[in-house]
This record gives C-alpha cells, sequence and structure tokens, in this order.
C-alpha cells in the first residue's frame, strides 16, 4: 500500500512510517522543516517540504495520487494558547484543515485514513456529568474534530481516530513535551508537590504500531481509546525521578483545592496577557486529579498493540530532557506540522 503521510519528521509520524515501511508499505511524507538534529528517520521514507495549510487543493491531490493509505500525525495540542475564542485556532489547524484532507483524499482514491487525537475525547463521553467540553474549547475541539471525520467514513473509506494518552519515548533533536516535569522534578526542594490521581500512558513504538496498523485492520469509522500501562502520578514520578538521579527526594499528594488555587493563578496570568487556554485550568481539577485510565482491550489489543518497556521509555525522554537542560544537546520545540 501506498500511504501519505502528514507529520513524518515528528515524532509520531516518523514512528509510524518506521512501522509501516517494515510492513512493506510505501510513505511518503509532507512536513515542516527543520528536520530535529539527529533525527533517525527511515530512510525509504520520501520527504517533500511545506505546508498543507498553504496548499492548493490540486497540490494536495498530487500528493494522494496512487494513495490508498493517509495517517494525519499533525496540528496543536492543549498546550496552545491565544486570544478568545480559544476554540477557533483549534479549529484552524485541526479540523477545517483535516476536512478538506479528507475531502480530498476520498475524491483521490484513498481508502484507509488514521487521525491523531486525544484520550481527553474518550473521557469527556464517558464523564458526561463532567462536561468537559463545556468547560474545555480544546476537549470540544477534538470532540468535532472526531464527529467531523468519522463522517467520511463508508464501506469504502475505513476512518480510525486514535484517541492518544500521554505518550513516552524520545526523537533526537526535538524537545519532550516532558521537560516541564523534568524542570520541576529537578528544581524540587527535597519533596515534590503533585496532585493525586493518575494516567494511562503508552510509548512512541506503541503508538506507530496502532496508527500503521489502523490501516489494514480498522473497517468503517472507529474510535479507539489508546491506553496501556495505567499509573499513579505518584508511580509516574518515581520512575521519572530514579532516571533523572533524583530518588533522594519525596513525593506528596496535594488536595484538590490546592490544585484549584494553581489553575485560578494561571488562568489569572492568562487573562493578563489577553489569552485563553485550552484548558480550564479549575475545571480542570476533575480530570487531571482523578484516575483517567484506559484499558488495552479497548483500542490497543484491537489494534494489534503490542508489549513495550514504560520505564525505559520514561527514562529516554527524561535523560533527553536533562540533556536539553544542561546544555548537552540542542533541540527544536515541539509543534505541529
Amino acid at each position: 500500500m501506498k500511504v501519505f503521510l502528514i507529520g513524518g519528521t515528528g515524532l509520531l509520524g516518523s514512528e509510524c512510517a518506521k512501522q509501516l515501511i517494515a510492513m512493506g508499505h510505501e510513505v511518503t511524507s509532507l512536513a515542516l522543516p527543520p528536520i530535529p538534529e539527529g533525527a533517525e528517520l527511515p530512510p525509504e521514507m520520501k520527504i517533500e517540504f511545506g505546508s498543507y495549510l498553504d496548499m492548493s487543493d490540486d497540490e494536495l491531490r498530487r500528493h494522494f495520487e496512487g494513495c490508498e493509505g493517509f495517517v494525519f500525525a499533525a496540528g496543536v495540542d492543549e498546550r496552545v494558547e491565544g486570544p478568545a475564542p480559544i476554540y477557533e485556532l483549534f479549529k484552524k489547524y485541526n479540523i477545517t484543515p483535516l476536512e478538506r484532507l479528507l475531502k480530498i483524499a476520498k475524491e483521490s482514491g484513498v481508502k484507509h485514513v488514521s487521525i491523531c487525537g486525544s484520550y481527553f475525547s474518550y473521557f469527556a463521553k464517558i464523564w458526561p456529568d463532567k462536561e468537559l467540553c463545556k468547560w474545555h474549547p480544546y476537549i470540544r475541539s477534538r470532540i468535532d474534530q472526531e464527529k467531523m471525520a468519522l463522517s467520511f467514513a463508508d464501506e469504502n473509506f475505513d476512518v480510525a481516530v486514535l484517541e492518544l494518552p500521554y505518550i513516552f519515548g524520545s526523537q533526537k533533536g526535538r524537545k519532550p513535551v516532558w521537560m516541564f516535569i523534568a524542570q520541576m522534578i529537578r528544581s524540587a526542594k527535597g519533596t515534590i508537590y503533585y496532585p493525586k490521581g493518575g494516567t494511562t500512558m503508552v510509548t512512541v513504538r506503541q503508538v506507530g504500531q496502532a496508527l500503521a496498523n489502523a490501516l489494514t485492520m480498522n473497517k468503517g469509522g472507529n474510535c479507539y481509546p489508546i491506553g496501556w500501562f495505567n499509573m499513579s502520578w505518584v508511580e509516574f514520578l518515581t520512575i521519572a525521578k530514579k532516571h533523572l538521579g533524583c530518588e533522594e527526594k519525596k513525593i506528596k499528594t496535594i488536595p484538590n483545592w490546592m490544585y484549584i488555587l494553581g489553575g485560578k493563578q494561571i488562568m489569572k496570568q492568562q487573562k493578563k496577557a489577553g489569552h485563553e487556554g485550552g484548558l480550564n485550568m479549575v475545571k480542570f481539577t476533575d480530570v487531571m486529579c482523578a484516575e483517567t485510565f484506559i484499558d488495552k482491550s479497548l483500542g490497543c489489543l484491537k489494534l494489534g498493540v503490542t508489549e513495550d518497556d514504560i520505564d525505559a521509555a520514561i527514562g529516554e525522554s527524561m535523560k533527553l530532557c536533562a540533556d536539553i537542560l544542561d546544555g548537552k544537546s540542542k533541540a527544536i520545540d515541539m509543534k505541529g506540522e
């Protein structure tokens, strides 16, 4: 199968390409420059640099020509802030362009699609009482993205949205999203304070597997909650501090009201800057301090994902964070393709 991949030089896209090529598929990718220094990209992947946001329909059609598969491993995440209403920014980068891409892909003869989504969508659906879409523009945008993407699915066009959680592993030359965790652990004076609760997580390799396998295993339109390892925040931080050489530091959980105070301060700073965040950090207490766990049978096992070493993957992420903080490694920021 010939596959067109948007975001092939990114952390997730490049791993998906490795998996696809190992399975015997041909991969062509569109990505934003530069390539991270030292990044190990599969040499068989054909790369063209450019922004799909700036391309005409005809230019995009040329990329889809002869392709049966399409992987969308791009967009922006909840860390983005901007002028209110911030939902419009998420719509601009995560919904509107993907809708155009899916339309062109379907017209061009593509049969199978894999899309990187967010596990917040899964919890928005199973926790209706928390009204996550009401309070969090980012989560609402991800639900709207799913609905739009699945509307294209039919007996000849398979669409899989992967609801991705916290992901560990690293790409040389690119800053991990976990820089703030490494900074927090290293700067803590004896005790690390963090909320109660926990999260599900996967390794980069497992995400690559899920994206690649979804192209051949998914039928029709489906969302797959992705999670393999369920850990409390304390369990996660215990592993992270070990790899950062901070094992002697203690971890103490804070009550919800204290997290809310921190959230209020963040939102106050956002308002002062004229910004709005994708997450309402006060209402996000209901998510951050809960157990956002996902059973592997709900998505990973359906997509042929296999066991991996999460301790090593967390260690890989933390080591790169430490090297960047210590000036031993140069890296560019994570960004949407």
